[in-house]
């Protein structure tokens, strides 16, 4: 079955599945961020056939979450590294782990996150970036921002209120 493309979606979150929406990209972001950077090594850790791991790998550097390294002349290789867009992906894919730690992990989670600072372990938690104060779904109201075409118009935001 091929996949929709969200490319024409004025929705940030659509907008974001069009990079790594697909099942082997946040695995392979996953993978990333535990210091893993060269194909062989992904493909091991994941399982993944060759060439769907070299398409995903091309589709997230053309995207800028990853970047390409030479690491050999001899023959011709490089690693695949995090950019600043792809460290961005930190907390979705922290949320995701949570997530299903909650919800499809019977036995407990298979890693926990130690704040380096204190020791402790930790979990990602949304806060109000003006009072501090911790915020769940409930705790907010969706309203248009700037990049919405109309900002500002009344009716546009109760209509967003309302559905969230």
């Amino acid at each position: 079955m091929e996949r929709k493309s969200f490319s024409e979606m004025d929705c940030s979150v659509a907008q974001c599945l069009e990079v790594v929406g697909e099942w082997w990209s946040m695995l392979i972001v996953r993978d990333a961020f535990f210091g893993v950077t060269r194909f062989d090594d992904f493909q091991r850790s994941l399982g993944i056939s060759r060439n769907v791991l070299h398409q995903r790998l091309e589709h997230l550097v053309g995207a800028g979450v990853l970047k390409k390294v030479p690491y050999s002349e001899r023959p011709p290789r490089s690693e695949y590294r995090l950019t600043d867009k792809g460290r961005d992906l930190w907390s979705v894919l922290t949320a995701m782990r949570q997530w299903g730690d909650r919800h499809a992990s019977p036995s407990g989670p298979r890693i926990e996150l130690v704040h380096k600072g204190c020791g402790a372990t930790t979990d990602v938690e949304y806060v109000c970036k003006s009072c501090g104060e911790r915020v769940t779904a409930r705790d907010v109201v969706a309203v248009d921002g700037p990049g919405r075409p109309n900002h500002g118009d009344p009716h546009r935001v109760a209509a967003a209120s309302r559905h969230h």
